[in-house]
């Protein structure tokens, strides 16, 4: 499955100090930056190239996720199970977030773009 429009490459990923490996990096950063989108309404998806905080904000994300994602106190939900050899599958990855790490997730967002702008001026944390 290939990947496209990432906020953040796996070699910047790495770059950073990025440990995970490139297919839970892929699946991380695209939920990561379907939060960064629903925080900026989209406004990031037809540019180009992102800008240095918009990375930054993505690798942050990614970590924390992943973070809230192996906590030993998340509910983690069956996706599939086979009792045939017994085998389950936890679907973690499309956990829902508990509002605490709504919260944070929303704050790492704006302390990262809080003060970016468009071209045009729009700030991409508007939301009028």
């Amino acid at each position: 499955m290939e990947f496209s429009g990432q906020y953040l490459t796996y070699e910047e990923y790495r770059a950073l100090g990025g440990t995970l490996d490139l297919s839970s990096f892929n699946l991380l950063e695209f939920r990561s930056r379907k939060e960064i989108d629903s925080r900026t309404q989209g406004r990031l998806k037809e540019l180009n190239e992102q800008i240095q905080e918009v990375k930054i904000c993505d690798y942050d994300l990614i970590n924390k996720i992943n973070t809230f994602i192996k906590s030993e106190n998340r509910d983690r939900s069956v996706s599939s199970e086979h009792t045939d050899g017994y085998s389950v599958t936890y679907n973690d990855i499309n956990k829902e977030f508990t509002n605490q790490e709504k919260i944070e997730i929303a704050k790492t967002i704006d302390t990262y773009l809080d003060e970016c702008k468009l071209e045009n001026g729009t700030p991409y944390l508007y939301r009028g």
